[in-house]
């Protein structure tokens, strides 16, 4: 498996589909820094989107989650696991990320992130820990080297 990269991300189903339809909340201000910087990735395999946008559907129409679709297949590095794996556990595993995104309590638990350190190196957050502790200078020079030149891109494009 890939070395975990603090500039690789993964999105929960319900940080996805809460950053398309929630406005401008936690999940669109954690999103939005990845949005923000082309040297930072949001890594997802298909069943995590599949299990997004049935969320979006459900929540909206088919047209809107058909859209997200297409749209997040451009935007994401694709990853491949097994069937069954947990989607986001699995994307974050086999897509080297060190940030999983979630409101799952149940990730996020103590007891979840001890069972996880063995096996790999993932911060376990919901979305407004990750956009509060996001740091793009610091994370820069540690991933990129150089001077922070700044946002590369408009996460509203």
């Amino acid at each position: 498996m890939p070395e975990a990269s603090p500039a690789r991300v993964v999105a929960d189903a319900d940080v996805l589909a809460a950053d398309l339809l929630c406005g401008d909340g936690p999940a669109r201000a954690a999103l939005d820094h990845v949005r923000r910087h082309s040297w930072v990735r949001l890594v997802a395999s298909d069943p995590l989107l599949d299990d997004a946008e049935a969320v979006i559907r459900g929540l909206s129409t088919a047209a809107l989650a058909g859209d997200w679709r297409e749209r997040v297949e451009r935007e994401r590095d694709p990853v491949d696991h097994p069937e069954g794996d947990h989607p986001a556990l699995a994307s974050a595993y086999r897509g080297g990320a060190a940030h999983l995104l979630s409101y799952d309590e149940g990730l996020r638990s103590a007891e979840t992130g001890l069972s996880l350190q063995p096996h790999m190196q993932v911060s376990v957050r919901p979305p407004d820990a990750f956009a509060r502790l996001f740091d793009p200078e610091s994370l820069y020079e540690a991933v990129e080297g150089g001077a922070y030149p700044g946002p590369d891109r408009d996460p509203r494009a």
